[in-house]
């Protein structure tokens, strides 16, 4: 079959529905109104999202109202709530829009994809998670530049739809980021090690740093404050996010925590710290080296296209254009 780079007429503009303003989902929204898209976002609490419309954009606090309006105009519904408000909007969308393309900026993706498929609406839906955020949160801290040249993980499931992946990775790509073609559980092992292990280090350098006295505060520099940078997020937020990778945050500490013992064995009977910072220097420059390629040769819709995406994934390949079937 002969492939070709989407142009912009072929890549989908379709409308975008974004349920849940905080800072992700308000970014989003944001970001795809920049883009030239038709957006209007749903939030709960309109304390939380107090002059968005002020602004110009188009929010408001009615979901019924929202999808109805996505059932209309067969918008991308954008579920940006946290993992436990996800089976409300869920039952909200199987009532009023379920036959819309569906995805969802949560940083756990199998969870996601499981409550999804017990709403009967998998064949719709295609995950999403954006590599990027700040320790604020709130409509206030939505940007449209938070997206920007940063990884936007577009699930590749086995059951995934070509025509929902392109919609998702349009999106993403729309809102200036670069596209990572992931498994669902895949991504939550990953996700574990780099994102949701390193919320819960920053707590305990935090704890450990406040609970010697105020001089050990008044002393404190750069390296406590980027490692304790995360720990100002909201507690509810990074609860609901590691609590829902459960088990993959599990295995993950626990490999953290036999490097620790490791390293205090050492110390103590050594004086030493040595295997611990030179393993520890040798991954990180492994991780300044790590380089990105291009995916350009796997067309969503063509045999094995899913696989093809999860491998060059792995291999640390990225989408910066949606390829599509050429006609004829």
């Amino acid at each position: 079959m002969l492939t070709a780079v989407c142009k912009p007429d072929l890549v989908t503009t379709a409308p975008v529905c974004v349920l849940g303003l905080g800072l992700i989902g308000g970014s989003v929204l944001r970001a795809a109104v920049r883009a030239g898209r038709t957006a209007w976002g749903y939030n709960r609490s309109a304390d939380a999202i107090a002059g968005s419309a002020e602004a110009g954009f188009d929010t408001g606090t009615d979901l019924a109202a929202a999808l109805i309006r996505a059932a209309d105009t067969d918008a991308l519904i954008v579920i940006a709530v946290p993992m436990p408000a996800v089976d409300s909007i869920l039952d909200a969308i199987g009532e009023y829009a379920p036959n819309n393309r569906i995805t969802d900026v949560v940083s756990v993706k199998a969870e996601v994809a499981d409550a999804v498929a017990r709403h009967g609406l998998s064949p719709r839906y295609v995950g999403g998670h954006p590599m990027a955020g700040t320790n604020f949160s709130g409509w206030s801290a939505a940007d449209p530049d938070l997206f920007v040249g940063a990884v936007w993980v577009v699930g590749a499931d086995d059951d995934a739809d070509p025509d929902v992946w392109r919609s998702v990775a349009s999106l993403a790509l729309d809102c200036g980021s670069v596209v990572v073609p992931v498994e669902s559980r895949e991504h939550d092992r990953a996700v574990a090690r780099i994102s949701h292990l390193p919320h819960l280090l920053a707590e305990t350098l935090a704890i450990v740093g406040a609970s010697d006295s105020p001089l050990a505060l008044g002393l404190a520099a750069g390296s406590f404050r980027d490692g304790t940078r995360v720990a100002s997020s909201s507690p509810d937020l990074v609860r609901a996010m590691c609590e829902g990778n459960a088990e993959a945050l599990t295995e993950a500490l626990d490999d953290a925590l036999l490097l620790l013992r490791r390293a205090r064995e050492e110390l103590a009977d050594e004086t030493s710290t040595r295997t611990l910072v030179t393993e520890g220097h040798r991954a990180r420059t492994r991780y300044e080296e790590h380089e990105r390629f291009e995916i350009t040769d796997v067309t969503p819709g063509d045999p094995g296209w899913l696989a093809d995406l999860r491998a060059a994934g792995r291999k640390g390949g990225v989408i910066r254009q949606i390829r599509v079937a050429s006609p004829g």
